[in-house]
């Protein structure tokens, strides 16, 4: 079965909620699975759990068939992000432009120029979709 990962905050924020709804409808698209990841800072000491994660997409979302919650913990988000998507052998990742531009800056640091769509299709061997920022 496909699977669709998409990393969001908690709590939601309007891009967050914009992000997972694109990732919704990708998954209704392509009757896939939905893994919704989120992942602890440990350098920020704050804990979420799944059941916190779940309650505030089902609060927004209702309840979502086939759909899975995961909590990751880690230093850096991107990292961790990367780890799961290749863990789990995702599909589709889905995520923010803010996202991006976060690993774009970090890898930046690395490479010239860095295209993170193609960078993680690369690395990653799944589509990826960019989800534009919501607007305020």
């Amino acid at each position: 079965m496909t699977l669709v990962v998409v990393p969001v905050r908690y709590p939601l924020t309007n891009n967050s909620r914009r992000t997972l709804e694109e990732a919704i409808e990708v998954a209704k698209e392509r009757n896939a699975a939905l893994s919704v990841l989120h992942v602890n800072l440990y350098q920020n000491g704050k804990t979420v759990t799944r059941t916190d994660l779940k309650s505030a997409v089902e609060r927004q979302f209702g309840r979502l068939e086939n759909t899975r919650y995961v909590v990751r913990s880690g230093f850096l988000v991107e990292e961790t992000i990367l780890d799961e998507v290749a863990g789990e052998e995702a599909d589709v990742v889905v995520v923010g432009t803010k996202q991006v531009s976060r690993w774009r800056r970090i890898l930046g640091r690395v490479m010239d120029n860095p295209n993170i769509e193609r960078y993680l299709k690369n690395h990653l061997e799944c589509e990826v979709i960019t989800v534009g920022q919501a607007v305020a």
